[in-house]
């Protein structure tokens, strides 16, 4: 049963993270991956909502954890993405993308659970 309640929750996850790549690319400039960039920042903000608002105070079941957590979260962020448009922008030389695309996620990902935090408390 776990198991399919992590399936279900990343086919869900990975559907909305297709929908929004395919939304920033017709929206922003090609060159940076902006799509990447919005679903980690999301992942990361939802993630936090779940965990500080739900989960601490006990609101969340075990089974929602592994739909929405483990599975939605999992599917709709995209470290293995990052990573290979990382790999992608320094090939291509695009240096200083590529730290900007390091640091935005880095940065983005941890804005978001924070101000989950913060939203929650």
């Amino acid at each position: 049963m776990n198991y399919l309640l992590v399936t279900i929750g990343a086919g869900l996850g990975g559907g909305l993270r297709y929908f929004i790549s395919n939304l920033a690319s017709k929206q922003f400039p090609i060159y940076f991956p902006f799509g990447t960039l919005l679903v980690n920042a999301l992942g990361s903000l939802i993630l936090g909502i779940l965990i500080f608002g739900f989960d601490d105070k006990e609101l969340l079941s075990s089974n929602m954890k592994l739909l929405l957590g483990v599975g939605f979260c999992g599917g709709l962020t995209t470290f293995s993405t990052f990573s290979l448009e990382t790999i992608n922008l320094l090939r291509d030389t695009q240096f200083l993308f590529a730290g900007l695309n390091i640091f935005l996620n880095l940065i983005t990902t941890l804005a978001g659970i924070y101000l989950a935090y913060i939203i929650t408390k």
